[in-house]
């Protein structure tokens, strides 16, 4: 009896076979692909100060952390966040890493009150950076941080810190890290660096005078609106019995010219009012995007200047390490010392050139985080457009009111008085020049 008759494959073509061969990988891992949007839409995490009084004479601090991502609002205090921020760099070293703001106030820093709303709004931006990071978003150091409501948020960030490691340990393409990066990434690196730098400089001194015209602009719009209230009196109704007689050789003045004047300025004061939020327009949309922009620009400095002196000097110092044990290894051996001697030698080097073989992937691993955070920086470069249109914004939104009203007062005023509106406004302009400019509005991109 004949056996059984197995099944043979059918495996076509030769040629065909070739669709089956292994494919390397289409994913580019080396490009984080995102947008100004993208990264602001991640999340925005709100810190409000919440002041608390313990015992009779200390004085604590709290901040109510509330993420729209998460939607849950939890307690955090200054110390929570210095823990947070000490995980973070031991997870993440070879990514930016925003730093904290200072804990106590500096002699010659202005007022306790100053301080603690200047700090309140340095660890919003630490927060929001943070959570917006296309790499930290998503990691349970955040998620923690964000929405653990228990009694000891410390001890539960470092004890998740331990279970993982840093990046290194955890990233899938870590140790080839090398075969996604340029021949030239050493040259790329140093002008990106060079770029960031001078970026950062510019954007600094901005950032400076900007402060310096929103504070010019909150002592200007408070006298406009001292001016105001001074202003509204100025017209009146009452007259005291027989005082018409004090002004009968008065030209133009009289009760009913008085009161014509009353309802031509009307009450100017709220009109003063709304152009004080003109200076407070400026110092939250233009000055606090300045400081959120140059807060990633300074930890991306701080960032190169951990690769070179960390990863990259102790690899150096490694090398060098190494470099002095082969010499002492050919030493003994011409010297013909003791076998124990040699051999314990001989595991060292295995063990220097096992470290030095570490360390080499980690600065190669340390040069891919710094390709992406470089381009995270220019992701993030659009808002310098924001920040401009908030600034024109607030210029023209803080005296739009006070135009309007100015306008209609001085033509209503100038039709009251002998001479004729050319002569008081000038040959070259007209009534309709006051009334026909229209202030510019440039849309803006709200970071908060």
């Amino acid at each position: 009896e004949e056996p059984d008759k197995l099944p043979k494959p059918q495996l076509g073509e030769p040629r065909e076979l070739n669709a089956l061969r292994m494919q390397p990988a289409q994913d580019d891992v080396l490009n984080i692909s995102q947008t100004l949007e993208k990264l602001l839409a991640k999340d925005t995490v709100q810190v409000e100060l919440i002041p608390e009084k313990k015992g009779l004479f200390l004085k604590h601090v709290e901040y109510q952390v509330t993420s729209k991502r998460y939607k849950i609002s939890v307690y955090r205090r200054y110390s929570d966040f210095d823990v947070f921020h000490e995980v973070l760099l031991q997870k993440f070293a070879y990514r930016v890493v925003p730093s904290l703001p200072p804990k106590r106030m500096l002699k010659g820093g202005g007022s306790l009150c100053e301080f603690i709303e200047g700090r309140r709004r340095a660890l919003g931006r630490f927060i929001n950076l943070v959570a917006r990071h296309p790499f930290f978003s998503e990691d349970e150091l955040v998620k923690t941080f964000l929405t653990f409501s228990g009694s000891d948020v410390q001890t539960r960030l470092r004890d998740t810190c331990k279970k993982t490691g840093d990046e290194f340990m955890t990233n899938r393409i870590a140790t080839q890290a090398k075969d996604y990066l340029p021949a030239d990434i050493q040259p790329q690196f140093a002008t990106s660096r060079e770029l960031i730098k001078n970026i950062h400089n510019s954007f600094h001194r901005l950032r400076d005078r900007a402060e310096k015209m929103a504070e010019r602009s909150k002592e200007n719009a408070t006298d406009l609106l001292q001016f105001g209230r001074e202003l509204s009196p100025v017209g009146f109704t009452g007259f005291a019995e027989g005082f018409e007689s004090w002004c009968s050789g008065l030209r133009r003045v009289s009760s009913s010219c008085l009161g014509l004047l009353t309802k031509q300025l009307g009450n100017p004061a709220p009109v003063f009012e709304k152009s004080v939020g003109g200076g407070r327009r400026e110092q939250d949309d233009v000055v606090e995007k300045l400081h959120f922009f140059l807060d990633l620009l300074q930890s991306y400095r701080d960032l190169c200047e951990r690769h070179e002196k960390g990863v990259l000097h102790e690899h150096q110092r490694a090398l060098q390490k190494y470099s002095v044990m082969k010499r002492q290894m050919m030493s003994a051996t011409v010297q013909s010392k003791e076998q124990a001697s040699v051999e314990q030698l001989e595991s060292r080097i295995v063990q220097q050139e096992s470290a030095i073989q570490t360390m080499e992937l980690r600065n190669y691993f340390s040069l891919f985080c710094l390709h992406q955070e470089t381009q995270l920086i220019f992701s993030y470069l659009p808002i310098t457009s924001d920040i401009l249109g908030a600034f024109v914004n607030s210029q023209v939104q803080g005296h739009k009111e006070v135009r309007l009203y100015g306008n209609g007062v001085f033509l209503r005023l100038v039709s009251m008085s002998t001479r004729k509106p050319q002569d008081v406004i000038g040959p070259h302009l007209t009534e309709g020049d006051f009334v026909k400019v229209k202030p510019l509005r440039p849309h803006f991109y709200k970071t908060q």
